[in-house]
């Protein structure tokens, strides 16, 4: 699927969606994003030799991780992260790059789901990690007691 179809799932619009294409293929969950190089989060990290930020790498992740958890999500809640666990980077993802994913649900429980993510450059691991999410009510996420 296309961004206007992935915005049917994911709440992000404008500089944070941050995927091209997103597809699920039985169990897995496969995103593509390719970094131009003018991106708001490579102004800066790092002057003459930008990087991917890592919590930018973890959010793609996640984003192409919310297709698994598509049945359970309706217009009035939202995915939000609860954990992150075991991240590891390996290699940089740079301008010019495709940064594929690749994620899996490895446990579900109530509103709670725990997915095992890697984030490839070509066959290149960039990165990888553990990642729990919890379905919460949009009225109630955004709200301070």
């Amino acid at each position: 699927m296309q961004q206007e179809e992935i915005k049917k799932i994911l709440p992000h619009r404008d500089n944070m969606l941050l995927l091209d294409q997103l597809d699920k293929e039985g169990e897995f969950a496969h995103g593509q994003y390719k970094v131009r190089g003018d991106e708001w989060f490579l102004q800066g990290h790092f002057p003459d030799a930008p990087v991917v930020p890592g919590v930018i790498l973890c959010e793609i992740l996640a984003q192409s991780a919310a297709i698994l958890m598509e049945g359970s999500l309706t217009p009035e809640t939202i995915p939000m992260y609860t954990s992150m666990k075991e991240v590891r980077f390996r290699a940089p993802v740079l301008p010019g790059d495709l940064f594929e994913t690749k994620c899996r649900i490895t446990r579900a429980k109530g509103p709670f789901y725990f997915i095992q993510a890697e984030g490839y450059v070509g066959d290149t691991l960039c990165v990888k990690g553990e990642f729990s999410f919890g379905i919460t009510e949009k009225s109630v996420c955004f709200q301070r007691s």
